[in-house]
């Protein structure tokens, strides 16, 4: 797809307009491939946080993953080609540290976690402003998610999960105006029970394809001390996509890491989700040496970003596709390259479809929800990459691109997206537990999707009731300090430049102060 710079030309007729998008959406993708894997040559996975319980999923549009994948060995894990030459690696601590100590007894897991987020904008400059804005005044938030994690183990090849989770506070704008919203844990929803809820629920079963066995490093999401080598492992239950795929050791964690959405995740992977970030299905995952393979069927929600989930899998469903090859791209050093693609099917609109009703006079605004049931595709691929630079530094970049002609359903509003960063780890200056992060991300949104914002549509997310287009630009940088057992905090700081793609709005200047506790 085409990265559109340009302003959205208007005073053109339906039929022209509509043509010329349907060029621009069907277009090959362009340059912004070439961009991204030369990005990526920065790229990749920090020096994971061994037996971490994982990352909180967001509870808006949702989902960040854990810190390490429980189906895949850590990149922290003897390398597979490690350099004679090169200096041993930092002594990274063998687990988090908690408040309490874990349950010495393999059989079961329980833990916890707390994260606590404040953010904060200064006044910014706006044109106009719509009703899915964010507010171009004065304004601070402060979201809290609580996670207590369980877990028992039946036998060497099955065990049984499940989460109980309580989130609330606000979100700057309730969450609005931003298609790279700065706080992944916000509750989007202010309608929302505030009661806890069940997170996940799920079976694991690993059946084994080798006799030779690799350890693992326990999580909520794994709690055997041995894998078979290769092995085929599959979920039933509750859980969030973004758990097992799309991961990165470096940009996937909100309690220790960034908390952009996009920087977080891929921007453009439109996974099945609820408004809390969670889904119900399964996941197939074939684990081998140095690669895997893995499959997940999610079921998608009734509306756009709704809580409600469609029962029906025959109609609304979703597939997930992953291939990782855990090699690096520097020659010597530990890295790996995910590629992801989806297919969505669910009561989606299409934007050309609420752009023509408008231009007939059908619509007063563009409505991309004005349309009877109907079952549409959407589609998309991913491109992960991370990659241990020195002994204290990692990188990671992302590129993602869907096909834009339908409504953005269930994550964010971004068609397109380019995203790298870099972290350091705290043994460089002998805080162990400590670290720090600095991200760049690009988003950006088909033709069809930008005449419609242009005319007054909103989608779940955006709505400025107008729109002079810009691709939205957002840096993120943070550092986390880890004080006493299990207590962290630091400093975040976010600049967004045409916020919503809207060039008529901002500079935003977002700073954020995060409190994690660790149980």
């Amino acid at each position: 797809m085409n990265f559109i710079f340009n302003k959205t030309k208007t005073g053109t007729s339906s039929g022209s307009r509509l043509a010329k998008a349907a060029r621009l959406c069907s277009l090959p993708i362009p340059c912004a491939t070439a961009l991204a894997l030369a990005l990526a040559v920065a790229v990749a996975p920090a020096p994971a946080q061994q037996g971490s319980p994982g990352q909180h999923l967001p509870n808006a549009p949702t989902p960040s993953a854990p810190e390490t994948n429980a189906s895949a060995p850590s990149l922290n894990a003897s390398p597979a080609n490690p350099d004679p030459s090169d200096p041993p690696s930092p002594p990274i601590p063998a687990d988090v540290e908690t408040f309490f100590p874990h349950l010495k007894n393999t059989q079961f897991w329980l833990s916890g976690q707390a994260n606590f987020i404040f953010q904060l904008h200064p006044s910014f400059p706006a044109a106009y402003s719509g009703v899915h804005s964010l507010r171009p005044i004065f304004e601070s938030a402060t979201s809290r998610v609580v996670t207590v994690f369980t877990g028992v183990r039946v036998n060497n090849s099955l065990e049984f999960l499940a989460d109980v989770e309580e989130a609330g506070g606000l979100a700057l704008s309730s969450g609005f105006g931003l298609a790279g919203n700065t706080d992944l844990d916000i509750v989007r929803n202010p309608l929302l029970s505030k009661a806890p809820y069940l997170a996940r629920g799920m079976v694991h079963k690993v059946i084994a394809l080798s006799k030779d066995n690799v350890e693992n490093d326990r999580s909520f999401l794994s709690l055997f001390d041995e894998l078979p080598r290769r092995r085929l492992e599959l979920r039933f239950g509750k859980f969030s996509m973004p758990d097992f795929f799309d991961i990165n050791e470096v940009g996937s964690d909100t309690k220790y890491q960034f908390m952009n959405w996009t920087i977080d995740n891929n921007g453009a992977w439109d996974y099945a989700a609820d408004t809390r970030g969670y889904t119900v299905g399964f996941t197939a995952d074939y684990e081998d040496r140095n690669w895997g393979l893995r499959f997940g069927e999610g079921l998608m929600p009734v509306v756009a970003n709704g809580i409600n989930l469609v029962w029906r899998p025959w109609e609304a469903h979703a597939e997930n596709y992953e291939f990782e090859f855990r090699r690096g791209l520097i020659p010597k050093k530990d890295g790996a390259i995910r590629l992801l693609a989806y297919t969505n099917y669910a009561n989606m609109g299409i934007y050309r479809d609420a752009i023509a009703n408008f231009e007939d006079g059908l619509t007063p605004i563009p409505e991309i929800t004005d349309h009877p049931w109907h079952i549409t595709r959407k589609y998309g691929f991913g491109v992960n990459l991370q990659q241990n630079l020195t002994r204290y530094l990692a990188a990671f970049a992302r590129f993602g691109w869907d096909n834009g002609k339908t409504e953005s359903f269930a994550y964010t509003e971004v068609d397109q997206t380019v995203a790298a960063g870099i972290a350091a780890y705290g043994s460089w200056w002998h805080r162990n537990q400590d670290r720090a992060g600095f991200a760049f991300v690009t988003n950006g949104i088909c033709k069809d999707h930008q005449i419609y914002l242009a005319d007054g549509g909103s989608g779940f997310l955006l709505g400025d009731g107008g729109l002079t287009y810009g691709r939205e630009y957002i840096v993120e940088s943070y550092y986390t300090a880890h004080l006493w057992r299990g207590l962290y905090l630091g400093p975040d700081l976010q600049h967004i430049n045409n916020p919503g793609y809207n060039r008529a709005r901002g500079p935003v200047l977002v700073p954020g102060f995060r409190l994690h506790l660790e149980f």
